[in-house]
């Protein structure tokens, strides 16, 4: 394996990735794959959450009673720190914003929320992890949130910007002097995550990769089958840029899938309406994602988010 080390004007570092994603459990279930192989190899990986998930469903029942909805944001928070634990050595940053809910509902509303946050002021505070962590590469939501939530939505469109604003000393001067002053930083790639995928093409990958050993699976999903649901399922998919990068990440997703166990109060959510039965990973080992942004040389497909930034083999 290549070393996991780059060499730039700040001497020889670890290739770091970040993630920008807007709450506890996205980590795991967007990019825990890549989270624990990139972490596996020896490089940085580092994990903003934009929100504690404080309006979140509470989807265990066992786990539904008031006082968990009051302290939730807690609650949540404690879940992520085992699940990264599950992942490997990987950094925490929060943001320090309030879970917007949904669209149209009073937490949506709240001037606390992500949703209703300053976007120049939320820019500047990611630029700042981003100058402070100096990651390689930042994957975040694509325009559409991958889903529609705000949050999502939100967390996309400042990781865009600091991904641009980072490396420009006339953007957000003051972090660049005082006592706790950081250098500007100019990220070299900017990811999409691709989660949704449609039955029609789970159920091709079923077929190919297990032939007859996936029935029980196939029909399993065919009595959840609801065709509101695969029509909403196809727009996403619709919606979404050509997927350019796919990173196996098949001797990890029992990581994946034990850090996603870690969220209690989400578990029943992601592991059944998500993914019933790790099908999805059985299928097809690998997380998918399109590469919006380079300032490195790369060609396509891409099976690695650092291509274009790891070593050359010496001769």
């Amino acid at each position: 394996m290549l070393p996991a080390t780059h060499v730039g004007a700040d001497g020889l570092r670890p290739l770091t990735l970040m993630t920008v994603l807007a709450h506890p459990d996205d980590e795991s279930l967007f990019t825990g794959g890549v989270m624990a192989r990139y972490a596996a190899e020896g490089l940085r990986v580092v994990c903003v959450t934009c929100t504690r998930g404080e309006n979140g469903e509470i989807v265990a029942p066992e786990l539904d009673s008031p006082e968990n909805r009051v302290h939730l944001g807690e609650i949540r928070s404690e879940e992520l720190a085992r699940a990264l634990d599950r992942l490997g050595p990987i950094e925490n940053h929060w943001l320090g914003y309030r879970d917007s809910g949904m669209m149209g509902t009073p937490e949506n509303d709240d001037p606390r929320s992500f949703w209703q946050a300053d976007l120049e002021e939320a820019t500047g505070r990611l630029v700042r992890i981003v100058r402070t962590t100096r990651p390689d590469v930042i994957v975040s939501f694509n325009d559409f949130g991958s889903n529609g939530h705000p949050d999502h939505i939100r967390a996309a469109q400042i990781a865009k910007a600091a991904y641009a604003r980072a490396g420009d000393p006339a953007a957000f001067p003051e972090q660049l002097i005082g006592d706790e002053a950081s250098e500007a930083w100019t990220p070299a790639k900017l990811y999409e995550v691709v989660r949704f995928t449609s039955r029609t093409g789970k159920v091709r990958r079923l077929l190919a990769t297990d032939g007859l050993a996936s029935i029980p699976v196939l029909l399993r999903l065919a009595v959840r089958w609801q065709p509101w649901k695969e029509r909403s399922r196809s727009a996403r998919v619709r919606a979404q840029r050509a997927i350019t990068t796919q990173v196996d990440v098949g001797p990890w997703f029992e990581a994946k899938h034990a850090a996603l166990a870690e969220h209690r109060t989400q578990a029943e959510s992601v592991h059944q309406r998500e993914d019933p039965e790790g099908a999805r990973y059985s299928a097809v080992p690998t997380e998918a994602f399109t590469l919006v942004s380079s300032r490195v040389k790369t060609s396509y497909p891409e099976v690695d988010l650092f291509a274009g930034l790891r070593p050359t083999q010496p001769a």
